[in-house]
């Protein structure tokens, strides 16, 4: 394959990753609302049905149970699905199918069957979609012993981890940030482009490459403060510190579960102060699960406490959308509080 790269948003990353892992493997099929002849509602899946055809590429009913029950028994029988729930906000039909048979299949067989699915569905706000097709439900999922969590923030992440996560024999939930789908912010939502925008797109090799799973990535170097962050967060805290004078150390976890703590915890030691950020609301977030981690790793190193800056514990709302999200101004005032301490 060719080592040559283009500029990518990361619908393109991940229509490309899933094109080159059928091209290499004919056990790996797309299943999904839509995701065949129209090519998912946001294009991910564009081409991919004329080019491999309606047996490996195929359109369902309205139902996630079914769609993800329907991947568990084709994943026993040696094949690699990777079904697409349309919205994560649908996906709790198939909570049941996820962790009752995906997440257990290698356990309860004594490692004699296992369940190599990736479910992919976007997430988060960003098409002001309310409380049905905003949500963040991750923390729900790593809570789920045998299934792995991934996040990408960018266009050559979502490619190289897609590909790890297709390749990987256990199941996995690829949450796709579709606030930064389709590349910089062009000012639909009523407000300015966001400063962030510039790294919704990236070079991106056209060949085959992974991203192995369980590897956080240091964005930016810094000795003040630590920040953890995932899909969209990640571009908001570059934002933030780059106006902020802060010397911070920005952390892209890319996969929650399995969590780099080894990353993490070097750079807590490091810089003495840690604040988590993410979207979904903070009661049992996965901001607690980090939280935690630090105080149990770091305590005898932290000159203050963890700050959480996360998403409110409300309905994700319509119209107040930007108030909820959390972004450079909350960030911001924790950054501040964290140094002050």
């Amino acid at each position: 394959m060719s080592d040559e790269t283009r500029t990518m948003n990361m619908i393109q990353a991940i229509n490309s990753a899933i094109d080159i892992c059928m091209g290499r493997d004919d056990e790996i099929v797309v299943l999904g609302e839509d995701v065949g002849f129209f090519g998912g509602v946001f294009k991910a899946t564009e081409g991919l049905q004329a080019k491999y055809g309606k047996t490996r590429v195929f359109d369902t009913p309205i139902t996630e149970c079914g769609i993800i029950g329907v991947a568990v028994g084709m994943a026993t029988y040696g094949l690699r699905p990777v079904p697409e729930i349309q919205f994560a906000d649908y996906i709790y039909p198939a909570l049941d199918q996820l962790v009752s048979e995906a997440a257990r299949l290698r356990y309860r067989s004594a490692g004699e069957y296992t369940a190599p699915i990736t479910v992919r569905t976007p997430f988060g706000g960003g098409i002001f979609g309310g409380q049905t097709h905003s949500q963040s439900p991750e923390g729900i999922f790593t809570h789920v012993a045998g299934l792995k969590t991934v996040i990408p923030s960018n266009p050559y992440d979502a490619k190289g981890l897609l590909i790890a996560a297709i390749e990987d024999n256990d199941p996995v939930i690829f949450f796709e940030p579709k606030r930064i789908y389709n590349g910089p912010f062009d000012g639909h939502y009523d407000r300015p482009v966001q400063p962030w925008a510039k790294f919704a797109e990236s070079a991106v090799p056209e060949g085959y490459y992974r991203v192995e799973l369980g590897k956080a990535r240091i964005v930016r170097p810094g000795d003040d403060v630590t920040i953890l962050a995932y899909g969209t967060m990640v571009h908001v805290a570059q934002s933030v510190v780059a106006d902020a004078g802060i010397d911070a150390e920005i952390i892209d976890l890319r996969t929650l579960v399995p969590l780099d703590l080894e990353t993490i915890v070097a750079s807590v030691k490091k810089t003495g102060r840690c604040v988590v950020v993410h979207e979904a609301t903070k009661t049992s977030g996965f901001g607690a699960e980090l939280s935690a981690l630090v105080q149990e790793h770091c305590f005898h190193h932290l000159e203050a406490p963890v700050q959480r800056v996360t998403g409110w514990d409300t309905p994700y709302p319509h119209s107040l959308e930007w108030a909820y999200f959390p972004g450079p101004v909350r960030l911001g005032e924790a950054l501040k509080r964290v140094m002050q301490d």
